[in-house]
């Protein structure tokens, strides 16, 4: 039997490496993980925690704005963007020192460098210039993450053209912004620049913003962009960027060539997996262009290799990676688990906050599903109204069984609360067992069950829909 230097490598300390590699080691196994930049990858970094600091950071400011509707007087109200941009720094570098004290307290020996397969079992690490290391191991877990796309639109390397990378690093606001995809990222840029009062101006290719999010919820999101007074520009395809500084984006609107300006253009439309360079087609793992293809068991095609987080191309959040790296951790340590991604909440980190999990309306239009929905305003929730950010609705989707298989939230504190609804679709639960669990009052969450009561015809707490 070969002798390796650990039972099992992780290359890529991400959302995913890093919590495989805890699991391994709590499973017994000696564990490597192989990052060449900072613990916690690009959602630690350069992506969820950062924006959520920016956005809280602008929460607050628009909060104190508009303070005196509580009676609380605040005069000079502002804001420095520098200090905001220190407390996500201080944020970020906490968090990524706690993980490396979480690898350290289970055992797990953490490389830093860049790792290249030199066959299925041994790999180079280049630490420095001059310093390399290589490792052997038995099992090998690949979580080397992604990057922001740059299309190939001309004059992309020019000035104040940058990627969301690139912005949140910035310590500088700039006067005035072109944001270049109206996904999840582009549209949580635009809430944290416009609420900060910058102009901002969205162009999407497709029809509409926020794909995959539930059609009433986009409607009552473009309402509240607009009075943030977000410019959005839809079926636009961008086909010239010229850096200064102004930039200057040409856009073709219905076969007319038309620009929008602004101090910075933020390029957000998707992310590609790194999966350069590091020796998969040499070792001849299977790929679907640059993603790299897996097994319910997060295995590829060789045996003794795994893989998980946005390579996979599978689904590109940070909570899918660490599920993925759990199970296969799990199987590298010789079990038997497999993934399931048919529960899979999303999160949009707007004003009010955006989270959905199974099917939409939408959606079940579209298959020809036969549905029953439930839906409640979130102007008549209490507890939205006394913290004045009543705008917002919640949506239940059912089967004509009743079984819950979707749920849509726009209010205040969805991203918490959509755990609640995830669950009860994972247990097979219908929107009975919601409507007849006991919600604290007053909460936000009353509004998920009066949504459910308004499903059976029986919410108190609306106006009767005319039949």
């Amino acid at each position: 039997m070969c002798s390796y230097d650990y039972d099992i490598a992780v290359l890529g300390g991400g959302p995913g490496g890093y919590v495989a590699a805890i699991r391994a080691a709590q499973l017994g196994k000696k564990v490597a993980l192989v990052e060449a930049r900072e613990l916690g990858g690009t959602c630690l970094n350069r992506g969820c925690i950062p924006t959520k600091a920016l956005l809280h950071g602008a929460e607050v400011y628009e909060q104190t704005v508009n303070a005196s509707t509580f009676g609380v007087m605040a005069s000079e109200v502002g804001f420095d963007y520098s200090k905001m941009a220190a407390f996500k720094s201080a944020t970020v570098e906490k968090l990524v020192s706690g993980i490396g004290s979480l690898e350290k307290a289970h055992g797990v020996t953490v490389i830093k460098g860049f790792g290249r397969l030199t066959d299925n079992h041994n790999m180079h690490i280049e630490q420095s210039a001059d310093e390399c290391i290589d490792i052997s191991y038995d099992k090998l877990i690949l979580a080397t993450g992604s990057s922001p796309a740059r299309p190939p639109i001309e004059g992309i390397d020019g000035k104040n053209i940058v990627t969301s990378d690139d912005i949140l690093s910035m310590t500088e606001l700039p006067e005035s912004f072109v944001i270049i995809g109206g996904g999840v990222i582009g549209i949580e840029f635009a809430t944290l620049f416009s609420t900060l009062g910058r102009p901002v101006t969205v162009i999407e290719m497709m029809p509409s913003i926020l794909p995959g999010a539930d059609s009433d919820i986009v409607r009552t999101a473009l309402r509240v962009l607009k009075k943030k007074k977000v410019s959005i520009i839809n079926n636009a395809k961008v086909t010239k960027l010229e850096g200064g500084d102004t930039v200057t984006v040409s856009y073709e609107l219905n076969g007319v060539v038309k620009t929008a300006s602004g101090a910075c253009c933020v390029v957000s439309v998707g992310r590609m997996a790194e999966t350069r360079g590091i020796g998969l087609e040499e070792l001849g793992i299977e790929m679907n262009r640059a993603f790299v293809n897996i097994d319910e068991h997060c295995r590829t095609n060789i045996e003794n290799i795994y893989a998980i987080g946005d390579i996979t191309g599978k689904i590109q959040l940070a909570h899918v990676a660490s599920a993925q790296g759990l199970v296969a951790a799990a199987n590298a340590a010789g079990h038997d688990e497999t993934m399931d991604y048919s529960v899979v909440p999303s999160c949009i980190y707007t004003s009010p906050e955006i989270a959905f999990v199974g099917i939409s309306e939408d959606k079940a239009k579209a298959q020809g599903i036969e549905y029953k929905v439930g839906t409640f305003n979130v102007a008549g929730n209490g507890r939205a109204m006394v913290m004045g950010e009543n705008l917002g609705i919640v949506k239940l989707i059912s089967d004509m069984d009743g079984k819950l298989i979707g749920a849509q939230l726009m209010c205040p504190r969805a991203t918490d609360m959509i755990a609640e609804l995830a669950a009860v679709i994972k247990l097979g639960g219908s929107v009975k067992d919601v409507a007849d669990t006991i919600h604290a009052h007053p909460t936000i969450s009353e509004a998920v069950m009066e949504a459910a009561h308004d499903w059976e015809g029986l919410c108190c707490h609306a106006i009767p829909k005319r039949k």
